[in-house]
């Protein structure tokens, strides 16, 4: 319905007729009364099982840890999961208690279980997460620290529980190599484009070793190559990066957790990454970045590796501060598919944003079959939807990610800069966008289109009239 270039919103008269119209519940129910998000939720569900574990249970005080905040727990947390493993795995229990450890590794058919009260305090000194172990920063493969909480290659894991994970980053730790000293460059900076150029010639990932010496902060908890994996209840906080970042992993839920992140750079919330069949239900985010992000690989690198991150659920989340809500990318090369988001709240003055979709021309890849469903936007500081393949100000390169068949239904968004900013590239448009049933009330300007075919506005108010695409 749009062609490419800038196009101008019409507004129709009759504002309160619109407004009625679009308040209107258009459910478009299939047999048995199931809509289409439902059908689409079933199907990716169907490749969601919660893991189940032996009864067995270890507790790590019974293994020399003490919850005082002072003494080491390293040793004991290691020697908890390896004895709980060789019995056959099951349930490694942390007391209520503060203990401080360096890094933790997961087993097969273990389950680390927080008690209400309990709290992981890890290290503030990088070298407790050494020696390096193979890992993804943004997006591409390398050799680096040890996420906080880690497993490689596993199956049957979990983190539960009612206690605290707590990764210690500060201004004076990890996020501190972000920041140049006397205004020089990022340490970290320095050490990103370095692992980029190695990718870009095509350095064999074991010889990208980064850790001691080197300035690249590890996530939160990661899990990489892993099977049947939950992240249930418990509170992540102060990550020296992403804080749930899930790698080339299938069947996870991530469920009832909260993230209370809202300082420091980088920190996203949940960034599953290459990932199939992700479940993440009631939990809050509030966070200094995105609050969820699916990716897929970046650059040579993505594709290289070439694993899309597909079906995947977002269900009875709130979003509260962040650049996004619900975020698609800007690590789009092994593709993005089949995703939804659905019944969930967003608002506050620092979300910058409700939707939102980023890439370039040199991250390439594809992102389609997007649905968000029933979502209820308080007030964002930036549009309440934007899709942007300009992202970092890239406007041309040699891969043009493929972006189409978004579908906005009955979002409903208070006060916001704009209601979208739809931008797509000259020689690569956005395509198949559809917003049905949403209502936009405070709006400080219009949506702005830019290089987007087959833009459908069904139904939708923004500022009490209702909204159509010309041409």
């Amino acid at each position: 319905m749009n062609s490419p270039g800038r196009r101008a919103l019409l507004l129709t008269a009759g504002s309160t007729a619109a407004l009625a119209l679009a308040a209107r519940p258009v459910r478009a129910a299939g047999p048995g009364g199931a809509t289409a998000a439902d059908r689409q939720a079933a199907r990716i569900l169907s490749g969601v099982r919660t893991p189940r574990f032996p009864r067995r249970r270890v507790l790590v005080t019974d293994h020399g840890a003490v919850g005082d905040g002072s003494t080491d727990c390293t040793a004991a947390f290691r020697r908890a999961i390896e004895h709980c493993a060789a019995a056959g795995g099951g349930h490694v229990v942390v007391p209520p208690g503060d203990y401080l450890t360096g890094a933790i590794r997961l087993r097969d058919r273990i389950d680390l279980h927080l008690r209400e009260g309990a709290t992981l305090r890890f290290s503030q000194d990088p070298a407790a997460y050494l020696p390096v172990v193979y890992t993804r920063y943004e997006g591409t493969e390398c050799l680096n620290y040890a996420p906080p909480l880690y497993a490689h290659g596993c199956r049957t894991i979990a983190v539960t529980g009612r206690g605290v994970i707590d990764g210690q980053a500060d201004a004076d730790h990890w996020w501190n190599w972000t920041k140049g000293a006397g205004g020089g460059p990022s340490p970290e900076g320095v050490d990103k484009r370095k692992l980029l150029e190695w990718a870009e010639a095509g350095v064999p990932v074991e010889e990208r070793v980064f850790g001691a010496g080197y300035h690249l902060r590890p996530s939160l908890i990661q899990f990489y190559d892993c099977r049947d994996v939950l992240i249930e209840g418990v509170t992540v906080k102060n990550s020296p990066m992403w804080n749930i970042h899930p790698v080339l992993c299938r069947n996870v839920t991530v469920r009832g957790v909260t993230v209370d992140s809202p300082v420091g750079p980088n920190n996203d919330g949940c960034n599953p990454e290459s990932c199939a069949h992700v479940l993440i239900q009631d939990c809050v985010f509030d966070t200094g970045d995105d609050c969820v992000a699916f990716k897929a690989g970046k650059n040579a690198d993505g594709r290289r590796v070439n694993v899309p991150c597909e079906h995947a659920l977002v269900e009875r989340c709130e979003m509260r501060a962040g650049h996004g809500g619900v975020t698609i990318g800007s690590e789009t090369t092994g593709g993005v598919r089949d995703i939804l988001a659905r019944d969930c709240r967003m608002d506050s003055p620092q979300l910058d944003r409700a939707i939102r979709i980023k890439s370039n021309p040199v991250r390439g890849g594809y992102v389609r079959d997007i649905t968000c469903h029933d979502i209820t936007v308080g007030q964002v500081g930036d549009a309440v939807i934007e899709i942007a393949l300009d992202y970092e100000r890239v406007e041309t390169g040699d891969y043009y990610p493929d972006v189409r068949d978004i579908a906005v239904h009955r979002l409903t968004a208070r006060t916001g800069r704009r209601p979208w900013n739809l931008i797509g590239n000259d020689a690569n448009p956005v395509r198949d966008v559809l917003f049905s049933d949403c209502v936009f009330t405070e709006m400080a300007g219009p949506g702005e289109v830019r290089n987007v075919t087959g833009l459908v506005l069904r139904r939708v108010v923004v500022d009490g009239q209702e909204a159509a695409s010309d041409g």
